[in-house]
């Protein structure tokens, strides 16, 4: 998670944000199951403006993916991805997005893409779904979160807005307050 959203002086990276908490998360939910999908065959393989059209489902995806990856790792690099130096973790996950890392059995882009975007919705998401710790992304970009009512500021650009980030849950101080 860190190679695609690394921390900085002022916000943690993507592990520290939650991200991989929340994939795992969806995974073992409806999203991972496949609930809401297309599941009868013909499967034909479309575009990829049409996403995948296949059977299986992000979950499954996933595991073949990481799987192949490792495989891969092990094949070019000499070793599993957790073991690889920065590096080589950034240049592995550069094939991936180019497409010059071919993974067996597995569409390496459309893994890369599935990741990033999945990486993306955890940083960002209310961290009621497990990413997004401590509202670390909505205070870096100054989003006020599920506040009820913020009207006042919606036409206030290029102003910080004052107050702290309210979650689904609430705000994270009003939890340390309950004692």
């Amino acid at each position: 998670m860190d190679r695609l959203i690394p921390p900085d002086p002022d916000t943690p990276g993507g592990k520290d944000a939650g991200c991989a908490v929340f994939i795992d998360r969806q995974l073992a939910g409806p999203y991972g199951r496949r609930d809401g999908l297309y599941l009868s065959p013909p499967f034909i393989k479309g575009t990829k403006q049409q996403g995948p059209q296949d059977e299986d489902g992000p979950a499954v995806r996933y595991r073949k993916a990481l799987a192949a990856l490792d495989q891969y790792c092990k094949r070019e690099k000499g070793g599993a991805f957790v073991s690889l130096s920065d590096a080589d973790k950034d240049a592995v996950i550069g094939g991936l997005e180019s497409g010059a890392a071919k993974l067996d059995g597995v569409d390496g882009q459309a893994f890369f893409a599935l990741l990033l975007g999945n990486t993306r919705e955890g940083f960002f998401a209310d961290p009621i779904y497990g990413g997004n710790r401590d509202m670390c992304a909505w205070r870096m970009v100054g989003y006020p979160g599920a506040r009820y009512d913020y009207r006042d500021w919606v036409h206030r650009h290029n102003e910080r807005y004052p107050h702290p980030p309210v979650s689904f849950m609430g705000r994270a101080d009003w939890n340390a307050r309950k004692t």
